[in-house]
């Protein structure tokens, strides 16, 4: 590849992609609290992930109308893609055959794959579960498969992220007999991932479920942190019940989690739940949301969603966010925006998604300094009084 020297192509073409014999042990530092908000850094064989930080999602081995180079530039540090995706197309073997994910999307930074579970639960009437797993059918095809917590693992270790997923159950939240069945199978399903996982340049994090039951939830975190696995994500949430009750789950769940060891909320990324997720202890998030929104003409502020399809943005000769110092912002305004998404042109995506990332990062970012500093409660307080759900 012939890049221009000193560009954001060439410094993500140079940088090293570290062998699988090289990799060092998977660490966490706490660095500093307040309250229940936390600051540290994971230690991964491609690189350190300063926590809190939010993960843009790469589904298919891409985030959507963004480039490696883009998401490099925008100093991402850690990148999610989506087992039930890749082993369906192109093939978990062929990843590995192609030097696994870093190589074959060029990103040389830490990246996390999850176990398919959710997407397998999530197909309702195509499949069937029982208590050794799921058998699905693809929505691509219609082809019939099966996932394991063996086969999930196998799949993971192909693709070769640096954090990979036990294979759990999502069950609906408000259903207290499944959830118990669902947590049951998690963590059995947990353990016989702990036991499949061989490659030791991967680190197997284990998922607590249990719904909006506080005594599931507390049992979940008790036994899920018993594995000793390097890492806790926090499962079946934000999957359709109410962020009063998110919250009180996480209230449960992250005092018993060890605190030597990074915590993880799957599937969440808009502001004000990172704000209230930090406060409560969560270390990473990640969301299709930013890029999700981009392609739907909105656009995130620290004040609410800005609709760029409005008439009223026509003439506007405002960025997105005088405040902001992402490219999009630094570059257009929200009339030539508005006219990307009306001409139904390509490069209005990119943009609004460049943008959007750039402010969840940012807002990680001065929510770490905010700990580090004492003030998080302060700053969160701050923040959400500014912030309402919506904005025309």
């Amino acid at each position: 590849m012939d890049f221009e020297k000193n560009s954001p192509e060439k410094d993500l073409a140079d940088a090293h992609l570290p062998d699988r014999a090289d990799s060092p042990a998977f660490t966490y530092d706490l660095l500093a609290t307040d309250g229940a908000a936390r600051a540290g850094v994971f230690h991964t064989p491609h690189g350190p992930i300063e926590t809190p930080i939010f993960a843009p999602v790469g589904t298919q081995a891409t985030v959507k109308s963004i480039t490696p180079a883009q998401l490099h530039e925008l100093n991402a540090s850690l990148v999610l893609s989506n087992t039930y995706h890749l082993y369906l197309r192109p093939g978990a073997e062929l990843v590995d055959e192609m030097g696994g994910l870093h190589e074959f999307m060029q990103w040389p930074r830490p990246m996390l794959t999850d176990s398919g579970g959710f997407q397998v639960f999530s197909l309702a009437e195509m499949r069937k579960i029982d208590d050794d797993g799921v058998t699905f059918k693809s929505h691509i095809d219609g082809s019939m498969h099966r996932f394991t917590p063996e086969k999930s693992i196998e799949i993971q270790q192909l693709l070769g992220a640096d954090i990979i997923m036990a294979f759990d159950e999502c069950a609906p939240p408000y259903d207290r007999a499944y959830n118990e069945k669902a947590m049951a199978r998690t963590h059995a399903w947990a353990e016989r991932c702990a036991r499949f996982k061989s490659r030791p340049d991967q680190a197997l994090f284990g998922i607590v479920q249990g719904g909006v039951f506080p005594d599931l939830r507390a049992r979940s975190a008790e036994f899920i942190a018993s594995l000793d696995f390097p890492g806790h994500a926090i499962g079946g949430l934000s999957v359709g019940e109410t962020k009063d009750e998110m919250n009180a789950m996480l209230e449960v769940v992250n005092p018993i989690l060890p605190a030597n060891k990074p915590r993880y909320l799957m599937g969440v990324g808009s502001p004000e739940d990172l704000i209230h997720g930090i406060a409560r202890g969560v270390d990473i998030f990640d969301c299709v949301l930013p890029t999700r929104l981009a392609r739907h003409a909105a656009a995130m502020t620290r004040t609410g969603r800005v609709n760029l399809m409005n008439a009223v943005y026509a003439h506007d000769h405002a960025p997105i966010d005088a405040g902001c110092g992402c490219y999009t912002c630094q570059h257009f305004t929200r009339a030539y925006l508005r006219h990307l998404i009306v001409a139904k042109e390509m490069l209005a995506g990119t943009l609004i998604s460049i943008h959007n990332i750039h402010t969840l990062l940012q807002l990680v970012r001065d929510a770490r300094q905010a700990i580090f500093e004492g003030r998080y409660q302060t700053f969160a307080a701050e923040f959400l009084a500014a912030y309402p759900s919506k904005k025309s």
